[in-house]
């Protein structure tokens, strides 16, 4: 019988701050340690490494049309070369309003890329993130792996 292949980014106990503190740039690292708090306030959870360059919050339990279960975080970032990459789990569809009002930014599937903090509207961004949790911790929009 073939073994099921394992999600290759898990939920680690590598260290947040230890991560966080070596991103080189002092203004990246700075707009990281405000989205910390962000989606710490927003998930009301402790953030998690995932992998080597994702720092995540929360989880819940998935199961994709594959038949294929996992564990994926409620939310999440991580400070890419080129751009914050933010985790918007469920995609963008129920949040096109917001995304009206986010400034500049770029998306596809369930990643929103920003540049930096001052391209965006904060508060746009903040109903973003607590719609998206919301809504995937009270069950209306799922994620289905591939």
């Amino acid at each position: 019988m073939a073994k099921k292949a394992e999600l290759k980014t898990q939920a680690t106990d590598a260290s947040v701050e230890g991560f966080l503190n070596a991103v080189a740039d002092e203004k990246r690292r700075a707009e990281c340690f405000e989205i910390l708090a962000l989606m710490r306030q927003i998930t009301k959870e402790e953030p998690k490494m995932w992998g080597p360059s994702i720092v995540g919050f929360g989880s819940f339990r998935y199961k994709g049309a594959s038949g294929r279960e996992g564990d994926w975080m409620l939310t999440g970032f991580s400070p890419r070369k080129q751009n914050l990459t933010l985790y918007i789990v469920g995609g963008f569809e129920a949040h096109q309003d917001l995304l009206k009002k986010l400034g500049k930014h770029k998306t596809s599937m369930g990643c929103l890329y920003i540049n930096k903090l001052a391209d965006v509207d904060k508060k746009s961004l903040k109903e973003l993130l607590t719609r998206s949790v919301k809504m995937l911790k009270s069950g209306e929009i799922s994620w289905a792996a591939k």
